[in-house]
C-alpha cells in the first residue's frame, strides 16, 4: 500500500476548483440579474427630479386611495376619494406584471363598473404590480404602483 501525500499540486487544484465555482456562480447571477431587469424608469432623471414635487403635490391634492384585488379571473382596481366614494377617471393606462421581470406583463382593459375598474386576467400566485397612469376628469395626472399579492 502506498501512502498518498497532499502536495502543492493538490492544493492548487483545490483552490482553482473552489474559485472557479465561485466565479462561475457570480457570472451566472450577474447575467441573470441584467437579463431580467425591466429597464429604465425615466430617460432623464434630472428633468424628472425637477418636476417631481409639483406632480406629487397635484396628485396628493386629489386625495385618492387606490387598492387592488384579484378574484374569479378578474382584477379589481378600486380608486376612492377622501369621502370613500368611487372615482371615475378621465383616462387609465395600466400595466399588470411581476415585480421582478417583464415576461408576464400585460395591459388589461380596465372598465369602470360604477364602483371600481375591472378587467379579466388570470394570475398565478405571487407578487404582482399594477403600474397605473391615469388622469382625473380635470386633467390632473396620477401615477401609482399598486402591489397585488395572490395566494391560492
Amino acid at each position: 500500500m502506498t501512502d498518498r501525500k497532499f502536495t502543492g499540486k493538490h492544493a492548487l487544484m483545490v483552490f482553482v476548483g473552489a474559485f472557479g465555482i465561485i466565479i462561475t456562480v457570480n457570472l451566472l447571477m450577474a447575467f441573470k440579474a441584467v437579463s431580467t431587469f425591466p429597464g429604465l424608469e425615466t430617460k432623464n432623471s434630472y428633468v424628472a427630479s425637477q418636476e417631481f414635487d409639483d406632480k406629487r403635490a397635484a396628485q396628493e391634492a386629489l386625495g385618492w386611495t387606490v387598492s387592488a384585488r384579484a378574484t374569479g379571473g378578474l382584477v379589481i382596481l378600486s380608486i376612492t376619494d377622501q369621502l370613500g366614494q368611487p372615482v371615475q377617471l378621465g383616462t387609465l393606462d395600466a400595466t399588470l406584471g411581476r415585480a421582478t421581470h417583464i415576461r408576464d406583463d400585460l395591459s388589461p382593459a380596465f372598465e369602470f363598473d360604477g364602483q371600481a375598474y375591472v378587467a379579466k386576467a388570470e394570475l398565478g400566485d405571487g407578487n404582482w404590480n399594477i403600474r397605473m397612469k391615469a388622469t382625473a376628469l380635470d386633467g390632473t395626472p396620477f401615477e401609482q404602483r399598486v402591489v397585488l399579492h395572490i395566494t391560492s
